[in-house]
């Protein structure tokens, strides 16, 4: 039924026709009737032509209109009767009124007040009456003069009924782009979040990995034992990185996906990102202080993050012989993250773009998600030469 009524609105001139049938016929019937008393076969024209008017009604309102308007002033001017045909005059009231322009509008409504004082001007006496009898006919024009203005009123009511329904369309329409593009946005954002989070996995693993590989080409000949364990490191520390980058990418598998995604890191993973750092060649010291607490999930990643992003740093960065610490403080209201370093820092150019790994990644990556928990971050030169990152972050479901 959707689709038959959705045609129907696409092929206007169909329904049209099929209302102008049944008035083309009943009126030809009527004019036939009629034409033994006129000489002149007005009604057969009128038969004929409104009908005709009624099938283009809504493809040209305007014109349709205004020649229906001109038909009855030359029926009333040749004296040609009124029969079925005259239906079609309160068809084209509504046409004006619902689909036509504004002056076609009020000239549909002009021509419908004036049509029933014309009717009886006309076919009544030609205003011969007085007295009772003006009354009479007065009443009997406004009368006829009824349907025309209820057909007028019921277009208008259609026109701003349609109005309202394509300003809802509209509105529809612009909400959907609107939820479209806010949909673009949010993935464009997820990934650029993954693209972050890729780089903390793989700068972070493939450093240790690459660390591991030449330290096992050190020795190899040397101490076969050592390349072994450091071999191992860097199967250990592969897999972990595939692990995590399948969690990130998870994000972008299908809806039906049966596995599950591996839960964040978070503070308990210090320790092995320690001992990965302290294996790679990085002498790490790690301090805690204040009574610990469990941590919202947001803030435990990102104090993981942040603290892989730092290491890392030093290791591309602080020299062969640096030394970082790395303590945390738990405090009534907000958790205190400092990792510091003793080697040669960073320059001032790397600290404009924003991140020590060249391409302003690291430190751009530790502002935002710093900021997506409403802490504070401090990043420069440590007093004494090395570098120093503090970062504060609230404890919003702490005391």
């Amino acid at each position: 039924m959707h689709r038959l009524n959705a045609w129907f609105r696409r092929h206007p001139m169909v329904v049209d026709s099929v209302w102008a049938l049944p008035v083309f016929f009943l009126s030809l019937v009527a004019a036939v009737e009629q034409e033994p008393q006129h000489s002149f076969p007005g009604g057969v024209v009128m038969a004929v032509l409104l009908p005709l008017l009624m099938i283009f009604r809504r493809r040209n309102p305007d014109t349709t209109t205004v020649a229906a308007l001109v038909l009855g002033l030359v029926q009333v001017a040749a004296d040609i009767p009124p029969n079925f045909s005259s239906v079609a005059y309160l068809v084209f009231a509504y046409t004006g009124a619902a689909f036509g322009t504004e002056w076609t509008s009020r000239l549909a409504l002009a021509g419908g007040l004036a049509a029933g004082s014309l009717t009886v001007w006309r076919f009544q006496g030609g205003g011969s009456a007085a007295g009772d009898g003006w009354l009479k006919l007065g009443f009997f024009a406004a009368l006829m003069s009824t349907p025309f203005i209820l057909s007028w009123a019921w277009g208008r009511l259609t026109r701003v009924r349609r109005a309202y329904l394509t300003e809802l369309e509209d509105r529809a329409a612009r909400l959907e782009r609107e939820r479209d593009a806010q949909a673009k946005v949010a993935v464009a954002a997820e990934r650029a979040r993954i693209a972050r989070e890729l780089h903390d996995v793989v700068a972070h693993n493939v450093s240790v990995m690459i660390v591991q590989a030449d330290g096992a080409a050190y020795v190899l000949d040397n101490s076969p034992q050592q390349a072994k364990e450091a071999l191992g490191t860097i199967a250990s520390t592969g897999r972990q990185a595939l692990v995590e980058m399948r969690r990130l990418l998870g994000v972008l598998r299908t809806a039906d996906t049966a596995e599950e995604y591996v839960p964040q890191p978070g503070v308990e993973e210090l320790p092995e990102l320690l001992e990965q750092v302290r294996a790679a060649g990085l002498p790490v010291e790690y301090t805690t202080t204040g009574e610990s607490t469990d941590l919202p999930r947001g803030v435990e990643l990102t104090v993981y993050r942040i603290v892989q992003e730092a290491l890392t740093n030093v290791r591309k960065h602080g020299g062969p012989d640096a030394r970082a610490r790395v303590a945390m403080d738990f405090r009534d209201r907000d958790l205190e993250v400092l990792i510091e370093d003793d080697g040669r820092g960073t320059t001032d150019e790397q600290l404009a773009a924003g991140g020590t790994d060249g391409q302003g990644h690291g430190l751009i990556g530790m502002r935002e998600r710093v900021g997506m928990v409403s802490g504070s971050l401090d990043i420069g030169p440590r007093p004494g030469g090395g570098f120093r990152i503090r970062a504060v972050l609230p404890l919003k479901n702490g005391k």
